[in-house]
């Protein structure tokens, strides 16, 4: 989201003579007052900031002047807003033409800043789609996250990829459209596995026409848009024709079919009649936390269900908690055509206008009082309630085993972020660092990071070096990003994975960045390498365990063993990825197009390789000066 944005003003005492000694700034209503007198009642964005500049709040406002207004008033506010107040040191504004455009730039200020007394959308990825591409004549099905750029029919958003994957099972079983990508497929000479398992037509090698194929991709494609009794009375039908014919094969393939579109339909639970397009979104709070519940209706069918748990303070009201839910929500995906709310929110209008002109068509916000509509509400109600149940019975467990860490490694105070490290490699080809944080939400996964060891001077195997590389490459980022440590982007505890050797590695790196403070332990396997039986390494300690049935040690080993499997995974990646890599890629001017002309007259790029000149030149779409390039490619790596 976007918006136009007229002038940017900045506090009153940051103009005047930079020479001249200026008075110390006042700071909360002194402060919020001095602004009034320069404000208009244009529509616009605001900004409080704290005595380090650093952004406390972002509102939006129909009229400035009259919203700070507000804040100048030294009682009537809530305790956050009132810590808030206090807090403020100066203040920007952002006019805009309109309060929509407002609304727009606020919801893009607070996720890009993060301000601490927002409420905050904490996990916002995309969700995955399912893509009927449309870009050649017999078009793939496939899973797709992101931009829509690719030609084709989208079918989404899925709450999931675990729910796109066992739709796309089925579909493949019901409809035998191909999901392999355009360059395996264009170069398919006999039909792959997926055919003799009957989950595919193989239009790779002219299994079946582009008229029939063509026909089955409607027929995906209505079911997917809510039309699956249609296609499955169709397909009834054909199957008692085939029956009646003795045509017994083909009735039981039809059969089959029809089965796996059952098993869809069955696993989506609850598919509303009365709602086509719409997402359900209900919202619990208590002990000053928030859960919010979206389920995803599409085509009257349900597409699944996520929960969110936002940032947010005690005493702040279910309406702010859900306009503000809605607004980033929807700041980077296309909202549908109806919102079905738990609470109503204050500026409906307002927001309604903005998700419409977003998505290009009309959108409406409910509150639903009777009917389907409120069942779908409430159900989605009594997810979001028992989700926070669960993760607030966690939470307190949690917390404890943070406590008890603390206490067994001799830290200050429970840690707020532990950061967890660990490598992977085979004999030292395609090695990788992996990084994993936890606290006391659990793990963050979108905190997650890995690294390509690209020391070129390691010698292959070298665990000592990789841990090296990796810390020292972390430590300057966040030396880089965070020097002030205040933006919590810094651990209270490392665990490396490993013995006295890595944690003397880490510490020769910390004492060069001057970062001595931050606690490290290394988790070594005992003596036996049996999990139970750890020993534990602290820089110029003695080595010492922990008791064999503590809970601290099993929640240690929980860390260590994610770090181990978020590693391997991400080696496994890096590997199959070098494995599958075609040296036709790294070619100039051979794009997909040319290397599927390639692939189709060769074969494979390893018949490319040893192509000779004459040949390569007689290739639909390589030009004389091209195939001199691809041959000079394969001759000069020899």
């Amino acid at each position: 989201m976007s918006a136009q944005t007229g002038s940017e003003t900045e506090s009153p005492a940051d103009s005047g003579d930079a020479g001249a000694a200026s008075p110390p700034r006042p700071t909360g209503h002194a402060c919020i007052q001095d602004y009034l007198r320069t404000l208009d009642s244009s529509p616009g964005v605001y900004r409080m900031l704290d005595a380090q500049n650093r952004v406390l709040y972002v509102g939006k406002a129909r009229n400035l002047k009259a919203r700070v207004s507000n804040y100048a008033r030294p009682s009537g506010h809530t305790a956050r807003i009132a810590r808030m107040i206090r807090e403020t040191a100066s203040m920007m504004f952002l006019t805009t033409r309109t309060e929509t455009e407002a609304l727009l730039l606020e919801q893009n200020l607070i996720k890009q800043l993060k301000p601490k007394y927002n409420v905050l959308l904490r996990d916002d990825k995309s969700f995955p789609n399912i893509l009927v591409a449309k870009d050649q004549p017999f078009p793939q099905i496939m899973k797709h996250r992101g931009a829509r750029k690719e030609k084709g029919s989208y079918f989404g958003p899925f709450a999931s990829a675990g729910a796109v994957n066992r739709v796309l099972n089925q579909l493949q079983k019901a409809f035998l459209l191909r999901n392999c990508s355009d360059a395996m497929f264009s170069s398919r000479t006999r039909p792959c596995l997926l055919y003799q398992i009957k989950r595919c037509s193989a239009p790779c090698t002219g299994q079946i026409s582009e008229t029939e194929y063509a026909e089955a991709v409607r027929d995906a494609e209505r079911f997917l848009s809510g039309r699956s009794t249609k296609v499955q009375e169709e397909l009834a039908e054909q199957m008692q024709a085939a029956s009646e014919a003795m045509e017994f094969e083909r009735a039981a393939g039809l059969r089959d079919r029809i089965r796996a579109l059952t098993s869809v339909q069955t696993s989506q639970g609850i598919n509303p009649r009365g709602v086509a397009e719409a997402d359900v979104i209900a919202l619990h709070m208590d002990s000053g936390q928030a859960c919010v519940q979206v389920f995803f209706i599409r085509a009257h069918q349900n597409w699944g269900n996520k929960d969110f748990y936002p940032r947010v303070g005690p005493d702040v009201s279910a309406a702010e908690v859900m306009e503000a839910f809605i607004g980033q929500f929807y700041d980077n995906k296309e909202p549908p055509r109806q919102l079905l709310l738990s609470d109503a929110i204050e500026n409906a209008d307002l927001m309604t206008e903005a998700l419409a002109e977003k998505a290009g068509h009309k959108v409406e916000i409910l509150v639903p009082q009777r009917g389907e509509k409120l069942e779908l509400v409430s159900g989605a109600l009594r997810n979001a309630r028992e989700s926070l149940a669960r993760r607030m019975s966690e939470s307190a467990t949690q917390t404890k085993l943070l406590q008890g860490l603390a206490e067994a490694f001799g830290l200050d105070g429970p840690p707020q972020r532990i950061e967890v490290y660990d490598n992977s490699h085979i004999q030292g080809t395609n090695a990788v660092g992996a990084m994993i944080v936890a606290g006391p939400e659990g793990f963050l996964k979108n905190q997650y990071r890995k690294f390509n060891i690209r020391g070129d001077d390691l010698t292959p195997g070298d665990d000592f070096g990789m841990m090296k590389e990796v810390l020292t490459r972390r430590f300057t980022r966040l030396l880089k990003e965070d020097p002030d440590r205040d933006k919590g982007l810094w651990p209270d505890l490392l665990l490396i994975d490993g013995g006295a050797g890595q944690v003397s590695a880490v510490y020769e790196i910390m004492e060069e960045y001057g970062v001595e403070d931050v606690p490290m332990v290394g988790v070594a396997k005992g003596i036996d390498r049996d999990a139970g039986k750890e020993e534990f390494h602290r820089p110029g300690e003695n080595a010492f365990a922990l008791r064999h049935n503590d809970p601290v040690l099993y929640f240690v080993q929980r860390l260590r063993d994610e770090a181990h499997r978020f590693a391997i995974g991400t080696h496994r990646a890096k590997r199959a990825k070098s494995m599958s890599a075609n040296p036709l890629d790294d070619i100039a001017g051979v794009g997909a197009t040319r290397k599927r002309a390639l692939l189709a007259h060769f074969g494979s790029a390893k018949a490319v390789s040893r192509a000779n000149l004459v040949d390569l030149k007689a290739v639909e779409g390589i030009s004389d000066a091209l195939a001199e390039t691809i041959y000079d490619f394969f001759h000069e790596k020899g």
